[in-house]
């Protein structure tokens, strides 16, 4: 019997984490941050919480006598990616990376892309866009809305329409606007609908690759919409695959 740690908070991890439980002498665990409620509700969830930094999943893989690593987290945990390839460095334990492709700009597309959220920031406080930016969808998530809420002293014209998965807590700081609530996959002409409906002329989304929330990206390109598409940070060195498929060819051959 082996025992294989699945990181996880994507759709693909569950999926992944239920394909892998039908490998015999395998024991699955799927690991989640619980950065929203209901997180341990998701199919094939073990444990919900954070490990404590480095030192704390390097105890926890020695404890659970872990002798497999998929992190399948999402493209912007850059955290826990490098935890995890640094535990499983110190322990040599085998590692395999279960990453979505990105998104690809495509001829109609009026994309500008950058290198993270503050970029995304100066582009809309520094006027670099001439003051076109007037009604710009955010789909960065609440952890992020801070920073763009400091445009408010600096851009009054600019208005917010934020969508989020779930209500924020009462310490976060929102730019001026409408918050609205969903969660993907959302289809293609709402997604115009909503574009439509509330003017917008600018979107600034993180380049999560995926279908979930892809139709946002598809319906901008219909419309003419600008997107500020925020690239993702650096990976850990280490193998790494793009589809649930090899993820269980490289533990049905045993390569760990």
């Amino acid at each position: 019997m082996k025992n294989l740690l699945i990181l996880g908070g994507t759709g693909e991890a569950s999926k992944l984490a239920i394909a892998a439980a039908t490998i015999p002498d395998l024991d699955v665990q799927l690991s989640v941050a619980g950065c929203t409620s209901g997180a341990g509700n998701k199919p094939g969830v073990t444990r919900v919480g954070g490990f404590g930094g480095v030192s704390g999943l390097i105890d926890y893989l020695r404890d659970r006598y872990i002798d497999l690593l998929v992190d399948a987290t999402h493209p912007f945990a850059a955290q826990i990616s490098h935890h995890g390839y640094l535990a499983a460095r110190e322990l040599d334990i085998p590692r395999l990376m279960l990453v979505r492709p990105s998104w690809k700009e495509l001829q109609k597309d009026n994309w500008l892309e950058v290198g993270n959220i503050q970029a995304a920031v100066d582009i809309l406080s520094g006027n670099i866009l001439s003051g076109e930016s007037q009604r710009v969808f955010l789909t960065v998530g609440k952890k992020q809305l801070s920073k763009f809420s400091e445009l408010q002293s600096k851009l009054q014209n600019i208005w917010f329409l934020i969508r989020l998965v779930e209500p924020l807590e009462n310490n976060y700081t929102i730019p001026l606007g409408r918050i609205i609530f969903g969660k993907g996959p959302f289809s293609y002409e709402d997604e115009l609908d909503l574009l439509s409906h509330y003017h917008i002329d600018t979107i600034v989304s993180k380049n999560s690759g995926g279908h979930a929330t892809y139709s946002k990206i598809a319906a901008a390109r219909e419309l003419g919409i600008k997107v500020i598409m925020i690239d993702r940070p650096s990976l850990p060195i280490g193998k790494k695959v793009n589809t649930i498929e090899e993820v269980i060819q490289w533990l049905r051959k045993g390569e760990g």
